[in-house]
């Protein structure tokens, strides 16, 4: 999927929600654990509520490696069932890799070629030569951490360069736009480092920014539109915790759908008046 076609789908929506499937098989319904694959039912319960009011899912690979080869299978199924019943929906695989550059192009094999994700989260400490190989995909993207949404955030991504006067962060922005473009590059940023997107949008006005931190975090959805949205939408705005766990008995994937349908509300209304609908 290429980002024209994601726009296209944002707009048919009206919403630029992405949900994450942090599936963590314990805090699912304990009803679901007398199924032979529960993280699944749970994943495709889930999918099957609320695929009409997002446009991206974002599997957090973490909560599917910790149960070893049944949760990579899990994951696996999970893709599947996206791929043969959503096919509109952009798939993310949220993977926070980064490695020399041959360990990065089996990286890219596994999650483009063998998951067929559109997308995969890279860290960008080692350099051009470790996102590079994920870069050779038509109409696949990296999502380069920039900006996160964490405390620890400020531990390095706020340090200064002394010589040019710019925050790591914005060092990140400014050099990886040598390596590819808005259509093979999106970035992570933090909903909860809202007051910094006037100015990452300077950096990179035309490129996709996918926003943790909404919701159970506590970012601002108005705060992230008013300073992210670009003519594209430019935004992929992420709930996980807020929608997937919003109940934990035999309704869950009808509060769900309420959770994520409140969202879409919200975000038709910030496209509506950017002029984006």
């Amino acid at each position: 999927m290429n980002n024209q076609q994601l726009f296209e789908n944002i707009q048919k929506k009206g919403s630029f929600l992405c949900v994450g499937l942090d599936t963590d098989i314990r805090k699912i319904p304990t009803f679901l654990l007398e199924h032979a694959d529960p993280i699944f039912e749970f994943n495709k319960a889930i999918i099957d509520a609320t695929a009409k009011y997002t446009v991206a899912y974002k599997p957090n690979l973490a909560f599917y490696e910790s149960e070893g080869l049944d949760g990579w299978i899990s994951l696996e199924k999970t893709v599947n069932y996206l791929r043969e019943n959503y096919p509109d929906i952009f798939l993310i695989a949220d993977a926070k890799r980064g490695d020399i550059g041959n360990t990065s192009t089996m990286y890219a094999r596994a999650f483009f070629e063998k998951m067929n994700f559109d997308a995969v989260t890279v860290a960008p400490y080692m350099g051009e030569d470790s996102v590079k190989p994920f870069l050779v995909y038509k109409d696949k993207f990296v999502i380069l951490l920039a900006l996160t949404s964490n405390m620890g955030a400020y531990d390095f991504q706020f340090g200064i360069d002394s010589q040019t006067s710019e925050k790591l962060f914005e060092k990140v922005l400014r050099i990886s736009q040598t390596w590819g473009d808005e259509n093979s590059l999106m970035y992570v940023i933090g909903a909860t480092k809202a007051e910094e997107l006037s100015g990452i949008r300077k950096i990179i006005p035309n490129h996709f920014l996918l926003v943790p931190g909404v919701g159970a975090q506590g970012g601002s959805l108005q705060e992230v539109a008013k300073y992210g949205l670009n003519k594209q939408c430019g935004l992929l705005v992420n709930s996980s915790r807020a929608i997937i766990y919003a109940s934990n008995g035999q309704d869950f994937a009808l509060k769900a759908e309420e959770s994520a349908m409140q969202t879409r509300d919200e975000m038709h209304l910030l496209l509506k008046a950017a002029e984006l609908l």
